[in-house]
Parts: C-alpha cells; structure tokens; sequence
C-alpha cells in the first residue's frame, strides 16, 4: 500500500500550481455547492459553468428556488439534459424551507435525509461546504486511486471505499479533506484520463501501481485499466434523452403557461413525425417525463402537455 502521507505531500504541492479555478471552489455556500454537484453529476464541467451562473442569478437562495414556478426552473435548466436533475433539486430546496429553516444540514445523515440527495451528493455537500473530513469517490477519484493502490486489477467501488477513508488526510497534513478530494478530481480529469494517461506528469506517479504499464504505451494495459472507469452512453442524437430534451425545449418556448396537444407536438420533436406511426411512442415519452415531474400532461381524448 502507497504511503498516505507522502501522496498528501505530492498531491499538495502539484494542486498549488495546477488546481482547476472553477466558480464553486470560489464559495462556501452550501446551496451554491449543491446546484454544483448536481449539474456536475451528468454534465461536464466546461458546459456546467456557464448554467452554474445563469442557475444562481436566476435562483440566488434557496427559499428564491423553492418558491419558483418549477417551470421557470426547468426552463433555467434546459439544455444541460436530464431535466430531472432540476426538479428533484427544487424539492430538496423546498424540504430545506420547510423543514430545517431554510439551512442545509450540515453533516451526511441530515443531508441524505433530504429528497433527490444520494451519498455522493451528501459527501461532497458536508465536505466541500462543511469541512467535513468524509471520503468521496466520484468516477476522476475512483480512477486515480484505483490505479495508485490496486494498478490494473481495479475492484468495485464498493471494495475501495474502506482505502478513500483510510487515505483521507489527518490533522497536519499539508491539505484537508475538501482540497484532497479536489486534487485528485484534477488529477483524474486532467493528468490520470481513461484514454490517454499522462503519467510523465502525474505527482502520484511514483507511488502507483499502475503507471509503468500505461506510461510505457501497453494498448492491453489501458484498456484494462479503463473499462470499469467510465460509463459508455450510446450515440446521444436520436435517442431517448435526445427526444426528452427536444420535448422540453419545445415546452420551455412557450409563453408561461403555454400548452401543446401531442399532434402540434410532435413535428417540434421530430422532422418526420408520421401521426399513425409515432403518436403512442410520442405519448410514452411524455408520460414518462410526466412522471418525473419535468412536464404537465392533460391525459384526456385530445391529450395536452406543459411545462408545470
């Protein structure tokens, strides 16, 4: 096993020089941390930065996003996908509200007792707004530790959760819990890819299992180390998430509180929407977006549907 307190060193002073300046390491506010880690959950960083703003300008508080028309919400979030990911974030602010006064819980279990918060979520919150010294494993993090611990035998997650607890820095190290998880989120995006590993410049190279394979260009070796690190989505452009965010779009350029039956809807989904061969997978669509709270859907004879 590396030796913890050399990494904490290594990774300290490679992150005073190359840290990311992203706009939610710029704050401690709680709920501009949380709108973060939920856009940052299925968006990449470079397309959540610009909605990380234009989110907040539009909903500065908590209370501001509770209160709001959740279609305005989802408006503020269309084009990022997964329109979901807003309406589950407004219940949480709204359980905040009326639950706890308006202030996030501070540590995990409080946290994962709010709607639409998992443990991830919950972590990064306690630690990147609390200071809480508690492990995170998103998939950047995963990768590099796998790589430095267990080379190209990566395990479960699952199994290295007890090594991202027993790595967390003490007090005294050369960095806290927060600023370590950061690193190596920037070593994983930046340096430790899936792809295309730097090792040459990577500060943990040293002390990783892993690196004398990748770095000396053994295709075998990356593709091993790579499959269990990154979720292969399929081609984006007429799928199912495609044609949600197409439905949502036609939705959010309505006038507030606008509607559309399912036949003037769907020539705004699809160029070659045929009636007879597409309505029952057009209402499907809707239906499951209906279910998820992203739109209204009048299920009557001439159904209708609206943003809510």
């Amino acid at each position: 096993m590396a030796e913890p307190s050399a990494l904490h060193e290594a990774v300290a002073v490679w992150y005073a020089t190359n840290a990311r300046d992203l706009p939610w390491r710029r704050t401690r506010d709680p709920y501009a941390i949380l709108v973060s880690e939920v856009m940052l959950q299925q968006t990449q960083v470079d397309r959540a930065i610009p909605k990380y703003h234009e989110f907040l300008s539009a909903f500065p508080t908590l209370q501001a996003l509770a209160a709001a028309p959740t279609g305005d919400v989802i408006r503020a979030w269309s084009g990022m996908g997964y329109n979901n990911r807003a309406v589950r974030l407004q219940r949480t602010a709204q359980a905040v509200v009326s639950h706890h006064g308006g202030r996030l819980p501070r540590a995990v279990p409080g946290l994962l007792s709010l709607p639409g918060i998992g443990p991830y979520t919950a972590a990064a919150v306690a630690s990147f707004a609390f200071g809480a010294n508690v492990p995170l494993l998103d998939t950047n993090i995963y990768r590099v530790l796998s790589r430095v611990e267990h080379g190209l035998t990566p395990p479960t997650r699952k199994a290295l959760e007890p090594l991202a607890a027993a790595w967390l820095p003490a007090p005294g190290a050369p960095l806290d819990g927060a600023t370590w998880h950061q690193a190596l989120m920037d070593i994983g995006a930046t340096v430790c890819t899936v792809s295309r590993p730097r090792c040459m410049l990577c500060p943990v190279r040293a002390h990783c299992a892993a690196a004398p394979r990748l770095q000396s260009g053994d295709a075998r070796a990356l593709a091993e180390s790579s499959v269990p690190y990154k979720a292969k989505q399929g081609r984006f452009e007429g799928s199912t998430r495609f044609y949600r965010g197409r439905i949502v779009a036609a939705l959010g350029a309505l006038a507030n509180g606008g509607s559309l039956t399912l036949a003037a809807l769907g020539p705004r989904v699809r160029d070659d929407f045929d009636a007879a061969l597409h309505a029952e997978w057009l209402r499907g669509l809707v239906r499951a977006l209906a279910k998820d709270g992203v739109v209204r859907l009048d299920d009557g004879a001439e159904a209708t549907v609206s943003l809510p």
